[in-house]
């Protein structure tokens, strides 16, 4: 039996006798699609489901009026989704260091620089001790502007240090047990 070629069975004769070809095929296809959507449709009825009455019901359009369908700012959206995904404290920590100039102002910027924040603790290195001095009198102030600039709770301590000097512990001239300027005999 080709491909193309069906029996049909239940018209009587048998299935040998009878086969399909070409446009017979296609409405005994036809047939048995409609057959089938008219036992779906039966079926959908008797589960308390309303029929199809031949009525279209209008869709709802988004119309002039703001609506969530429609499109959103990019940055918008990323705030949706790093409040769902729970990131909004690693942002806000990544905020600091990001807008320190913005947050503490131009002058304090240029002398002091972040250098991590763990726990609510910020870490800045002054470019001078005087100015760690003076950060350390600021104190409450730098953290009134954090809390302002990036929201109350991001930082909640301020840990304040002088400019790094080199290290004088190791190198050439370094005798174990003295101190670091013993060596100058």
């Amino acid at each position: 039996m080709s491909p193309t070629a069906t029996p049909l069975s239940g018209d009587g004769g048998t299935d040998a006798d009878r086969v399909l070809r070409g446009s017979d095929l296609a409405r005994a296809a036809l047939q048995a699609a409609k057959e089938a959507a008219g036992n779906k449709r039966k079926a959908q009825s008797t589960k308390g489901k309303i029929p199809h009455t031949g009525s279209r019901r209008r869709r709802r359009w988004s119309g002039a009026g703001a609506d969530s369908r429609d499109p959103q700012k990019f940055g918008a959206l990323l705030g949706k989704i790093a409040a769902e995904r729970g990131w909004h404290d690693q942002l806000a920590n990544g905020e600091v260091f990001g807008r320190w100039t913005a947050i503490v102002g131009a002058e304090i910027a240029e002398h002091a620089k972040p250098m991590s924040l763990r726990d609510g603790e910020l870490t800045v290195q002054a470019s001078s001790t005087a100015w760690a001095t003076q950060l350390r009198l600021l104190q409450r102030q730098l953290l009134a502007k954090i809390a302002k600039g990036v929201g109350d709770g991001v930082v909640k301590r301020l840990k304040v240090h002088g400019p790094a000097a080199p290290s004088w512990r190791y190198g050439p001239r370094h005798v174990a047990g003295r101190g670091p300027r013993d060596t100058y005999g």
